[in-house]
């Protein structure tokens, strides 16, 4: 999948014109590509559209005009891009309760050894997670995860034959969710 380039960012003032469009776009779009499994993890699918419109968004909050400030956001956000023959997702730990916040991650430390992609019954593809997000004592409520396919892999899911489901093992938290076919259809245009 392609890279946002940094001649595709608007200024703050045209994307101010265009943000309710786009963010509504991109709602709809994220509605086909957010998948809850259990109730506590959320993933949300990556792709060029959801990254574009998060650097533009981050661009907005932080008034960031400075065109090698643009440029360093540009390059974190775009290795939130797939790349061929993979899956990428903002893996979100949902806790709502203030209080437990904490007690409830460190119960999670050890969920980025426990997340799979299983397509059918012929694959299962672990999640590959981002480094720096879990210690042994700590845990970000928010992991980014990428899940690489093989060939056999990206033909299974693409074919639309057999369930595909996102499955949690964690020893605190047992949760899988089948994906539905407009999120599997979503999904597999980014193969």
């Amino acid at each position: 999948m392609q890279k946002v380039t940094l001649d595709e960012i608007i200024g703050l003032d045209r994307y101010e014109k265009i943000r309710d469009e786009f963010r509504r776009r991109i709602i709809d779009l994220k509605t086909h590509r957010r998948v809850s499994v259990g109730d506590r993890g959320t993933f949300v699918f990556e792709n060029r559209e959801t990254v574009l419109f998060q650097i533009q968004e981050m661009l907005r909050a932080e008034h960031i005009t400075d065109i090698d400030k643009v440029r360093f956001e540009v390059a974190i956000y775009n290795d939130l891009i797939p790349g061929d023959s993979e899956l990428s997702a903002t893996m979100l730990i949902e806790i709502t309760e203030q209080a437990q916040i904490r007690p409830a991650l460190v119960q999670l430390i050890g969920v980025d050894q426990a997340v799979s992609l299983q397509i059918g019954g012929q694959f299962s593809i672990p999640g590959v997670f981002e480094g720096g997000r879990s210690t042994e004592d700590n845990l970000s409520a928010v992991q980014y995860v990428r899940f690489p396919l093989s060939t056999e892999a990206c033909a299974a899911f693409r074919a639309g034959s057999g369930e595909i489901r996102l499955v949690i093992t964690h020893p605190n938290y047992h949760a899988q969710t089948v994906l539905n076919p407009d999120t599997r259809r979503s999904l597999a245009s980014d193969l």
